[in-house]
């Protein structure tokens, strides 16, 4: 109904108002019509005198000129300059620019001059309708602050009215300056075409700055209207709270006999409209409470089908974690009263809908709705909370009775608070005297100080070291103090006749209160989400493992998301509760959000976070797109038309860095970033580079190539020329090395882009490793080969696909030389290996007396080991062969 009430009012405001601006753009535009008609009579009359003073009576006999004929022309010497409305051809600037600035617009006025005119125009007028209606809606606070956004909005309007202008006006500044100054005294005079031009640019100059103080002006009383309601509002927040009522027997006598009347008249209110409901409208109702039924049963099975994992307590678990505990508690009592909410918002839809609701029934139907979604709401936080049947799912340390008796209390204030707002409507409706309102709050405020004061002498705090069926013990000092005080200082602001205080102080005590511990809980959930390892444990954690296959950082970083993401859902749906039941309307909350998602000014920057938003989303569409696009090029027409790999690859990473690029650019335009700045600093940095910041420039650039194509990562065992270890840091200047003696090397990125870089560990960790073997000629080379296969086959590091090789390589002085090749899974480890192969090859080849009588030779002439005698560690520097 409120919502209905503030349309009409709305649609009322804007009839009157397209009135209003008829009727004056009426008027205004014949006042225009009639000045340019005795603009013109002017001039012709002055003409015309001028010509019978010099003897002339022929121009006398000839028709008045029209308007078209006389605004471009300019009487050369005006016999009374003081009566004539067209200015002098000298005429100063200044001049013109107050003849504009008063309502007579250039000759040749831009049409952005004439649109910014336009909306100022309208904007004055709608400023003095917002006057008129706040004068007119003092003491209405709902109106007010719909008046406050109206003002809001109207700012901006204003404001962007005059921003198109500014370009023009540059472009006007830029051709006078072409132009210069007049010619002075002694100087050849100028042709009549610049004077002509340099005198119109001056009278639009000076109408786009008339027209900016105008817009300045109307802005400065848009901002005083706007702190006005703002002020008023202030008042009659201060002045409903603090208003004083005399508290007295003759008072509660008057409010007992008004209770009385008014229990009569609702039961014949509700009798009559039950009445003529069922005799008149019976379908209409009916089918109205069908559908809410069906609307109830498709929230609760669809809620309990969507959420059934987070709002289940598991009755075998009887040591849940904390994690658990947290989010059982925050879903099972935000969810079912969402959907509590959906099920009264859906009833009282389908009842209105139908017509079954009258005038005077519908608020009591709308509160009696609105106390139950509370009351749930209450009721089911206080036993997520105190658990009182299952002390394992407890999020406070109490004893079992004391959480039951903690839940009397809780339920009894809230029950009191709604029944005091239900009856409050009631009387409302019904036109009751404002004695009996005041009455049933000052025994609300009374009863919920009683109970305050009775849970001081609860009992229910356990040791660390007692069970839960402990009998319990009493609250702190400070707690059971502060409950005493707050319910006396409660009773005592009622008594004192401040009853409006009292109630809204036991609302917040209430309401607030139970809005504060689901916050609470709500930032606990999210916080403990976030833990490392905790969101691996949740359902949605073990889905997306199952279903993606999702290593345990993943998993840790998706944790990380969504406890941000449970604290911008509590923050966001709590706060706002928050606020109107602190007594801001919802027009305020939205225009907050409005500025907050818009406008966060940080001195004379200006921050959108939409804005910030959209660019992020909109460049990882075009990253996104780009990666289909290279996909799709390379999949389908580079290899359909057998391109070469190596240009394959170009084109891809070209394509990948253009779209890249293109995405970057689309993103930042979104997010409201002004490129031209970007621009300034890359020329700064051309000009840099010019000066002898080439070495520091292709350094960075060559750490962002580095970065986005990755040819080696950290953990990589790399060589580039004398410089071989592994790789610690790779940053956008230089890469850090770490080499086998442990000494770190700072590797400018050029020297790695340009030169050339060999990874033993780019794609995997396999690599191949050979020892040479040298036998005298009185061996079997057949043999040889056959106890090398069955060593490396022996070996369990040794990869078995690929198979080792062994090769016959040479024939030599008295000996002949075989090489072992073998594969192994981490290329870290093959100086082990070597060392394991070249025991047991010594080790077998004696056993089998290959070689005797003649000496044998077995060494491995890779030149690693040349390195290992200048002290290195042979089992790591010797070389391998990808």
């Amino acid at each position: 109904m409120h919502l209905f009430a503030v349309m009409h009012v709305q649609t009322g405001h804007r009839r009157s108002l397209e009135g209003f601006c008829a009727a004056q753009g009426l008027s205004k535009g014949r006042k225009l019509h009639l000045l340019d008609k005795l603009r013109a009579l002017s001039i012709a009359l002055s003409f015309g005198a001028l010509t019978l003073a010099a003897g002339g009576y022929a121009v006398a006999q000839e028709p008045a000129p029209s308007v078209e004929q006389t605004r471009p022309v300019a009487p050369a010497a005006p016999a009374q300059p003081a009566q004539s409305d067209q200015p002098a051809p000298q005429a100063e600037p200044a001049q013109r620019a107050e003849q504009t600035g008063a309502g007579q617009a250039p000759d040749a006025a831009s049409p952005v001059l004439q649109q910014a005119e336009g909306q100022l125009a309208q904007a004055d007028r709608e400023l003095k309708r917002l006057i008129e209606r706040t004068n007119a809606v003092e003491d209405d606070d709902a109106m007010l602050a719909e008046l406050r956004v109206q003002v809001d909005e109207l700012s901006k309007q204003i404001i962007a009215a005059s921003v198109p202008t500014r370009p023009r006006l540059d472009e006007i500044k830029a051709r006078l300056t072409e132009l210069g100054d007049p010619p002075g005294e002694g100087q050849p005079p100028e042709d009549a075409v610049i004077t002509d031009e340099r005198k119109r640019l001056l009278a639009e100059r000076g109408a786009i700055n008339a027209l900016t103080g105008k817009a300045e002006n109307l802005s400065i009383e848009a901002r005083k209207l706007a702190n006005r309601i703002t002020a008023t509002r202030r008042a009659i927040f201060s002045n409903t709270l603090l208003r004083h009522t005399d508290v007295s027997a003759a008072m509660l006598s008057e409010a007992i006999t008004a209770t009385m009347h008014e229990a009569m008249a609702l039961s014949r209110s509700i009798g009559g409209w039950l009445t003529f409901a069922w005799n008149y409208k019976r379908v209409p109702l009916l089918s109205a409470i069908f559908l809410s039924l069906c609307a109830a049963l498709l929230f609760l099975v669809g809620g309990y089908r969507l959420f059934s994992p987070v709002l289940m307590r598991d009755e075998e678990d009887d040591e849940p974690t904390y994690f658990r505990q947290l989010s059982l508690a925050f879903w099972s009592t935000l969810i079912p009263t969402l959907a509590l909410t959906a099920f009264a918002m859906s009833s009282y839809f389908f009842l209105s809908s139908f017509n079954v609701l009258r005038p005077d029934i519908a608020p009591i139907v709308a509160i009696t709705l609105a106390m139950g979604v509370v009351l749930f709401f209450i009721a089911r936080l206080a036993g997520a909370v105190l658990s009182p049947h299952r002390s394992s799912w407890r999020l406070v340390r109490v004893s079992d009775r004391g959480a039951k008796m903690l839940m009397v209390p809780i339920f009894a204030m809230a029950l009191v608070n709604g029944l005091d707002y239900l009856l409050g409507s009631i009387s409302e409706s019904l036109g009751s005297p404002v004695v009996l309102t005041i009455a049933k709050s000052f025994v609300a405020s009374i009863i919920i100080g009683l109970i305050l004061m009775s849970m001081a002498w609860i009992r229910p705090v356990l040791r660390a070291d007692e069970p839960y069926d402990a009998p319990g013990h009493a609250w702190p000092r400070v707690i059971s103090l502060s409950f005493l005080l707050l319910g006396a200082a409660l009773i005592a602001t009622a008594l004192s006749g401040y009853v409006g205080l009292a109630r809204f102080i036991a609302t917040q005590i209430t309401v607030t209160s139970a809005i504060l511990v689901t916050v609470y809980i709500g930032l606990l959930t999210g916080k403990s989400v976030s833990k490392q390892g905790a969101f691996a444990e949740t359902v949605a954690g073990r889905y997306l493992e199952r279903r993606f296959h999702l290593e345990p950082v993943a998993l840790d970083q998706f944790g990380l998301f969504a406890g941000l993401g449970i604290y911008v859902l509590v923050l966001s749906f709590f706060i706002p509760l928050i606020l109107m039941q602190w007594g801001f309307k919802t027009a305020d909350i939205e225009s907050w959000a409005y500025q907050v998602l818009t406008e966060i000014r940080i001195g004379t920057i200006t921050i959108s976070l939409v804005g910030i938003l959209a660019g992020v989303l909109l460049f990882a569409l075009g990253y996104l797109v780009t990666r289909w696009v290279q996909r799709w090029i390379d999949g389908n027409v580079m290899e359909r038309s057998r391109v070469d790999a190596g240009v394959r690859n170009s084109i891809r990473t070209g394509i990948g860095y253009m779209g890249v690029g293109i995405a970057g650019l689309i993103g930042l335009s979104a997010a409201g970033i002004d490129l031209s700045s970007l621009a300034l600093v890359a020329g700064a940095l051309s000009l840099g580079v010019g000066f002898g910041l080439q070495n520091i420039v292709s350094n960075f650039v060559s750490g962002l190539i580095l970065l986005v194509e990755r040819p080696f990562k950290v953990g990589d065992w790399i060589v580039s020329g004398t410089t071989e270890g592994f790789v610690r840091r790779i940053s956008v200047r230089a890469t850090e090395i770490e080499t086998f003696q442990h000494q770190s090397i700072m590797m400018p990125n050029s020297l790695l882009i340009n030169a050339s870089v060999g990874n033993w560990t780019h794609r995997n960790k396999l690599g191949r490793s050979e020892i040479a073997v040298t036998v005298t000629y009185a061996s079997d080379p057949r043999r040889v080969i056959e106890l090398l296969y069955e060593i490396a086959a022996a070996h369990p590091m040794i990869l078995k696909n690929p198979a080792p090789n062994v090769g016959f390589t040479a024939f030599q002085d008295e000996r002949m030389t075989f090489e072992l090749r073998i594969y192994v899974a981490d290329v870290l480890t093959a100086g082990g290996v070597r060392n394991d192969l070249r025991v047991a090859i010594y080790e077998r080849f004696r056993d089998e007396g290959i070689g005797a009588p003649f000496p044998m030779k077995v060494e491995d002439v890779t030149p690693e080991e040349e390195a290992g005698s200048a002290g290195a560690e042979p089992s790591v520097i010797e070389k391998e062969k990808a």
